[in-house]
C-alpha cells in the first residue's frame, strides 16, 4: 500500500495510492498507522488531510490476501483497527476528501476523521456481510443514525454520498473537481487557528463522544473472528473472487 505525505503550511496531505482500488494490505495498515503517528507527532502539523488517488477513496481489506492465507485474518484485523485508531486519536483534527467508492474498512478510515468531505460521484458501504465478514459500524455510527447502519451492515446496500450528506454524515457534497480545492479550504481554516487549542479541541472532543469507538471496533471485531471460522466465511470469499453467487449451508436441515 502506497501512502505519501506532502507538508505545506502546517497541513499534512496524506494521499492513499494503491491501484486498482487502494485496497489495504496487512502491511498497508501498519504503513498507514505509523505514518499518521509520525505527522501527528510533528509540531508544525495542525491538521491532515486524507485523500485518495486512483478510481475510488478506499475499498478496505484485500480480500485476496486472506484468501490467500486464512491464518492472517487475525492479524489483519489488528492492523486495521490500529490503523482506524491512529486516525481517531490523531493529535489534530483529520479532514477525510472521499470520491468513488468508500468501502468496508475504507468506510471505516473516513468515519474516524473528524470531517468528511465527499464528491457527487461517492458511495459508502459496509459489504462485509457477502465478503464473509462483518466490521465497521462501529465507526460509521459516528456518521449515520443507527438503523442506516444496521441496514447497510445487514443488507451490504451502499449509501450514496447525496444521501449521506442530507443525513448530516458530510460536510460537504459537490462536484469531483471542486472536492480537493473545498478540503484544502477547510483545511487552511483549521490550520490558521492557535496550534495548542487544536490539540486541545481535539482530545476534548475524543473525550466527550458518547461511543468509545476503540471499545465498540474491538468488541465488535470478536464477531468478525467467530464468522471468520465458519464455512459460509469461507464460501462467501470464495464465491466473491471467482465472481459467482454464493452457496450457504442451509443450518435447518
Amino acid at each position: 500500500m502506497n501512502v505519501t505525505t506532502e507538508i505545506t503550511n502546517h497541513i499534512a496531505e496524506l494521499w492513499l495510492d494503491n491501484p486498482p482500488v487502494n485496497a489495504f494490505s496487512r502491511a498497508g495498515w501498519d504503513v498507514l498507522t505509523r505514518t499518521l503517528a509520525e505527522v501527528g507527532a510533528r509540531r508544525d502539523v495542525r491538521c491532515v488531510l486524507l485523500a485518495a488517488r486512483g478510481r475510488g477513496f478506499c475499498a478496505g481489506v484485500d480480500i485476496k490476501e486472506l484468501a490467500g492465507d486464512p491464518d492472517l485474518i487475525p492479524r489483519v484485523n489488528a492492523a486495521c483497527r490500529r490503523a482506524l485508531s491512529a486516525v481517531h486519536d490523531c493529535p489534530v483534527p483529520v479532514v477525510a476528501a472521499c470520491h468513488g467508492f468508500v468501502l468496508g474498512g475504507g468506510a471505516g478510515l473516513a468515519a474516524a476523521c473528524d470531517l468528511v468531505l465527499a464528491s457527487d460521484d461517492a458511495s459508502f458501504g459496509l459489504p462485509e456481510i457477502d465478503r464473509g465478514a462483518l466490521g465497521g459500524a462501529s465507526h460509521l455510527m459516528r456518521l449515520f443514525p443507527t438503523q442506516k447502519v444496521r441496514r447497510m451492515l445487514f443488507t451490504g446496500e451502499p449509501v450514496s454520498a447525496t444521501e449521506a450528506y442530507r443525513l448530516g454524515a458530510l460536510e460537504w457534497l459537490g462536484p469531483r473537481e471542486q472536492l480537493l480545492p473545498e478540503a484544502r479550504r477547510l483545511a487552511r481554516t483549521i490550520a490558521d487557528k492557535s496550534p495548542a487549542a487544536l490539540r486541545l479541541a481535539k482530545e476534548c472532543m475524543n473525550g466527550i463522544e458518547l461511543l468509545d469507538v476503540a471499545k465498540s471496533y474491538r468488541y465488535e471485531q470478536g464477531f468478525t473472528l467467530e464468522l471468520y471460522a465458519s464455512p459460509d466465511s469461507q464460501e462467501a470469499r470464495a464465491a466473491f473472487l471467482e465472481g459467482r453467487e454464493p452457496e450457504y449451508a442451509d443450518e435447518t436441515s
